[in-house]
């Protein structure tokens, strides 16, 4: 890992543990969660100039009108997704900047993420390489379809906010499966989504707040 990734200030690795301690307080439990969040240098995948803001609990702009989603938000989603299994396949919706998709490679055996907006994904990629990220694959694709074939997956963790549940996203979850996104327009809640021998279990969680989900791709 080159001193770029390793950081220094305000994007040290103290720092960042000092986040996964501040992730602990606020209630995220799950250790896995937590380790990996620990490993990944968030500040690589933001603007240089936001750099030194990259371990707050904030969400920052990342272009085109997207944003890096808050540590809370990516640890809670995580643990959620999670519950507490090692997936053996995760499919992310909304790659944006790679950062929660470098943090999922580390809890999962392998990972799928799509985006829409191919500028990012270039930019997305070529963090995951310098990380050496070798189990994330990329495709520039419509979100709303997810990835059909390449179905089943055990873990589905979808950036952005839909008015409501894709039906195809969760005929792509395997049984035991589980998807979490943010449900809603003006006002959206995190929504838990779980497959079982007998259907489909619906939980709704909190209030976020999220970009939305748009359909079709992009350069």
């Amino acid at each position: 890992m080159d001193s770029r990734h390793i950081g220094i200030g305000m994007t040290s690795q103290r720092t960042r543990l000092r986040m996964v301690e501040r992730l602990r307080e606020q209630g995220i439990r799950d250790e896995t969660v937590l380790a990996a969040m620990g490993e990944v240098p968030r500040h690589i995948f933001i603007d240089e100039a936001l750099a030194s803001r990259a371990y707050e609990d904030l969400s920052l702009p990342i272009g085109f009108g997207q944003t890096i989603s808050a540590p809370l938000t990516v640890a809670r989603m995580l643990e959620l997704a999670r519950g507490g299994r090692t997936p053996m396949r995760a499919l992310e919706i909304g790659t944006g900047c790679g950062y929660q998709a470098a943090v999922l490679a580390r809890i999962a055996k392998e990972v799928f993420s799509v985006e829409r907006i191919a500028a990012l994904l270039g930019r997305a990629r070529r963090s995951l390489r310098e990380l050496r990220t070798g189990n994330v694959k990329l495709k520039h694709a419509d979100g709303n379809f997810g990835l059909p074939d390449l179905a089943p997956f055990d873990l589905i963790v979808m950036a952005a906010a839909a008015p409501e549940v894709p039906e195809a996203l969760t005929t792509q979850l395997d049984v035991g499966g589980r998807l979490v996104m943010p449900i809603g327009t003006r006002e959206q809640r995190l929504v838990l989504i779980e497959r079982t021998d007998k259907g489909l279990v619906e939980t709704r969680l909190e209030d976020v707040h999220f970009v939305p989900l748009l359909p079709g791709t992009r350069v």
